[in-house]
């Protein structure tokens, strides 16, 4: 058995890199997986990939009554609930006094209102199962201060702050919610190889690959982290270290 049978799990940003990479290994784990994207021919053709354990919701993170289509989705597919993943998410960079207004606003309304919408829609069902795992992915610039990634970084900052009292208000009904805090990972839009410099930087002297960052996802949503909860779990091959 996997170590996610009998679960089903909404995975958001899901149509390609990190999402997509964590949702196959779901569904090889066991688990039925509702994606979820904007890009809806790759989202379709991912379902359509993974087979009757997946299925997939065209999705604005943002949207209330996305949300609501995507819970429904699940509930009438799988019967519940019981872990959510808030991968979705937009990333730019520029200098803090450079950044436009609505730019700023959006990235925000993702990163930000979409994972705490996120939670709030799904908790009714986790409740229903009797518990569930939340793991919401923030970034290592949501933990010290990079270079032209205050917007981001902020975002990520409030993921931080979001998953430690989410934890600390759903813990009696069983619902456990983690950080994940990802350095530099290979095949994802938001790392194009990095220079020897940056590998420098970093203590083990590479990325991470996708299958790294899904091993840490997977093991927060399992039953082998059942008493983990409102932790910033870093991957980053040390670069946080100093």
């Amino acid at each position: 058995m996997g170590k996610l049978s009998g679960k089903t799990a909404i995975i958001t940003g899901a149509a390609q890199g990190m999402g997509a990479n964590h949702a196959r290994r779901f569904v090889a784990e066991g688990a039925n997986v509702v994606l979820t994207d904007l890009q809806e021919e790759t989202g379709v053709a991912l379902a359509q990939e993974l087979g009757e354990s997946a299925r997939f919701v065209r999705q604005d993170v943002s949207s209330e009554s996305d949300w609501d289509a995507v819970v429904k989705t699940a509930e009438e597919a799988f019967g519940g609930i019981d872990i959510l993943v808030n991968n979705a998410g937009m990333y730019f960079i520029c200098p803090v006094d450079e950044a436009e207004p609505d730019k700023v606003r959006k990235l925000l309304e993702v990163n930000v209102f979409g994972s705490w919408l996120g939670i709030s829609k799904v908790v009714p069902s986790m409740k229903q199962r009797g518990g569930g795992a939340i793991v919401n992915l923030a970034s290592l610039a949501g933990a010290r201060g990079i270079p032209w990634h205050a917007i981001y970084g902020a975002s990520k900052w409030a993921v931080r702050g979001l998953t430690k009292t989410a934890a600390y208000d759903l813990g009696p009904a069983n619902i456990r919610v983690n950080a994940v805090l990802p350095g530099a990972v290979q095949d994802t839009g938001m790392f194009s190889g990095g220079t020897p410099e940056q590998m420098q930087q970093i203590p083990l002297q590479r990325p991470a690959t996708l299958d790294e960052v899904s091993d840490l996802v997977v093991f927060l949503a399992s039953s082998e982290a059942t008493y983990i909860t409102g932790g910033d779990h870093f991957i980053d091959g040390g670069r946080g270290l100093w």
